[in-house]
């Protein structure tokens, strides 16, 4: 009995905050969408192209930046594990360093960089006389997503590739396979569950993040943006609930379906 009241002790300020900031809002916003707007507000975000456009953008960019995020992490990670040189803890230390940024920073690091006045428009001056830019475009959203997410990949492959078994490297080696069979049949198996981790949590991240589009948002219609259009300015609640709800479902998925694969494969794996 004194074991039941202390796991319940234990438990209840998880619990607390969980019903605090999670369960309430989630039926709150559930509330909203279907008293003030019916289900109409659903059937609109598949119908209506400004909803439908902004949704595909954003489940587009994320993944795409999730995929350019696990390819450049992972060989960066590899190479950062794998082999000592002078600066090897400054290198390190700068890839983490844009995880202490908020968004709106990143916005502005994409501004000067492909700005109106940033590195790339005064290159186009004086390669081509006009200004390069695309800080304002899809493309500087991909960048910005792209600057926050390698850092949280990078630091988890270096994490499994610190315990990587180097006896079945050098078996493989034995047996005549090359770099690329080994990388595909042995490094890549061993990285699978914390690749599919990061990969969950930077599309995830990609999917919400708003600092970084609200900075940059000229020509950019993605979720967060039009969730924040349609609170504000238009006070169409019930689509801005609509469309919270669907954000966070495709999220959820992404997370459940993440979890489920990790899972299998540590057990596939022993």
């Amino acid at each position: 009995m004194k074991n039941n009241h202390l796991t319940f002790i234990l438990i209840l300020p998880a619990l607390i905050i969980s019903c605090a900031f999670f369960l309430l809002p989630v039926v709150q916003l559930i509330q909203v969408s279907l008293v003030d707007g019916g289900a109409e507000s659903y059937l609109h975000i598949l119908t209506r192209p400004l909803y439908l456009k902004s949704l595909l953008s954003t489940v587009t960019l994320s993944a795409l930046v999730t995929a350019v995020s696990l390819a450049i992490a992972t060989i960066s990670g590899l190479f950062l594990t794998r082999y000592e040189f002078r600066g090897k803890e400054l290198l390190v230390a700068m890839l983490s360093f844009p995880l202490a940024f908020p968004g709106v920073v990143i916005g502005f690091f994409v501004i000067m960089l492909a700005g109106r006045q940033g590195l790339f428009a005064q290159a186009g001056l004086l390669l081509a006389g006009e200004r390069w830019m695309f800080a304002y475009s899809i493309s500087g959203l991909f960048f910005g997503y792209l600057y926050f997410s390698i850092p949280r990949v990078v630091l988890t492959v270096m994490g499994a590739a610190e315990k990587l078994d180097h006896n079945l490297m050098e078996a493989g080696r034995s047996l005549g396979a090359n770099r690329w069979q080994i990388f595909k049949d042995v490094t890549l198996p061993a990285l699978k569950p914390g690749l599919i981790s990061s990969g969950s949590i930077c599309f995830a991240t990609s999917m919400g993040a708003f600092g970084t589009a609200f900075t940059l948002a000229t020509n950019i219609n993605v979720l967060p943006m039009t969730i924040y259009t349609e609170f504000t300015l238009n006070a169409n609640f019930a689509m801005a609930a609509a469309l919270s709800l669907i954000l966070g479902f495709v999220t959820w998925v992404c997370l459940a379906l993440a979890k489920r694969q990790g899972d299998s494969t540590v057990a596939m794996g022993g």
